[in-house]
């Protein structure tokens, strides 16, 4: 294929309610959003990135400069498939996040011209999959538990609670302690240090399915030394950002369990490496989410159906985080949200309304 356009959104999709995490308290999602036009016809892509660099180092302002002053330069005149995109990027380290925008709006755009879609790409062999949610920290006790009752009654079959220092056992006792037999897990996202170490082993009381990122992204001996402390699996989720870095931390015992994110490892088809990895050597792996709008959500729907993915992810409705989608809204329905079966994401996207809550827009002709 060959890229003729390449059109850039940046908008805003105000969150039903705020969403705070160890590092963040989000009101609205900012969205960076690759519109692409190539001999094949229009795909369409999402940057995961944050408007900071707070999960991560990338934020999207810099994924933006740097897929319109490298990425794009590097691709000018080219003749390529999608799948040679990782290789054609090497030489430009890190920003996995612009880089997984823009292979997702390439697969897209070349799946949609093979009427292909992502799950018959990926071999997907679910039609649907099990959807968890992913609860922030709340200012009560109280509200807590109101938020975590209204996603059991609604039919979600996991509940993840973002912890930090100071709001962890109580919250995580306090849920358990109502929802008994529900698969409960908690995401730290680095919040903790190995000094906490002995303060984290008091989690295995509450049968969790796993502890999520702990500890910082570069601690890998440190989850080594929780991981052979703590009854409850270690998963990392910021440690892994490649197949590789997912091989040495599971061979160092650093981790059990793995949660793969497509923007953060680079894109979908080293995602799916991961997952092939795993699903190989009997590593339980599950799909982490981001916020997205559903052209993501699409795409990671239909990455969660892979039969290595053993374990419900952060796929959630998408009335879970918005009120109004620019896609057709994911639905969950006994639990489970439905595997697009369209060519490419397998989504419309509602493109008057895109452009109602768009704060910019910019092209290149290439």
């Amino acid at each position: 294929m060959k890229i003729k356009r390449i059109e850039f959104i940046q908008a805003e999709l105000a969150l039903v309610k705020p969403f705070q995490t160890s590092f963040t308290r989000q009101l609205k999602r900012e969205m960076l959003l690759l519109k692409v036009e190539s001999d094949l016809g229009i795909g369409w892509g999402e940057c995961v990135a944050m408007s900071a660099p707070l999960y991560s180092s990338e934020y999207i302002k810099g994924s933006l400069d740097v897929i319109e002053n490298f990425f794009i330069p590097k691709l000018k005149g080219l003749d390529f498939d999608p799948e040679e995109l990782p290789t054609i990027l090497l030489p430009f380290l890190g920003h996995p996040m612009a880089k997984a925008a823009l292979e997702s709006a390439l697969l897209d755009g070349k799946l949609k011209a093979d009427s292909i879609s992502f799950g018959e790409y990926f071999g997907a062999t679910r039609g649907s999959v099990p959807c968890g949610v992913s609860v922030g920290i709340t200012p009560t006790i109280e509200e807590l538990i109101d938020e975590v009752s209204q996603y059991v009654e609604a039919g979600y079959k996991r509940i993840k609670l973002k912890i930090q220092p100071g709001w962890d056992l109580l919250p995580v006792e306090t849920i358990r302690n109502i929802y008994p037999e529900i698969p409960l897990q908690v995401d730290a996202n680095q919040a903790y240090k190995r000094s906490d170490i002995n303060h984290l082993k008091k989690l295995d009381e509450y049968n969790l399915l796993l502890n999520e990122q702990p500890l910082s992204e570069d601690d890998l001996l440190g989850h080594v030394a929780l991981a052979s402390a703590s009854k409850t699996p270690i998963c990392l989720d910021e440690s892994i950002t490649s197949l590789q870095g997912a091989i040495d931390a599971l061979e160092m015992k650093a981790t059990s369990i793995i949660n793969i994110k497509p923007g953060r490892v680079g894109g979908y088809i080293e995602a799916k490496k991961i997952h092939d990895y795993c699903f190989n050597n009997n590593i339980p792996v599950w799909c982490g989410g981001m916020l997205e709008s559903g052209i993501g959500r699409a795409a990671n729907v239909a990455l969660a159906a892979l039969e290595g993915f053993t374990l419900p992810g952060d796929t959630s409705a998408s009335s879970r985080y918005y009120h109004r989608d620019i896609t057709d809204p994911f639905i969950m329905k006994d639990g489970e949200l439905q595997v697009p079966q369209g060519p490419g994401i397998g989504v419309n996207i509602d493109e008057d309304y895109l452009d109602s809550i768009t704060r910019s827009k910019s092209e290149i002709l290439l």
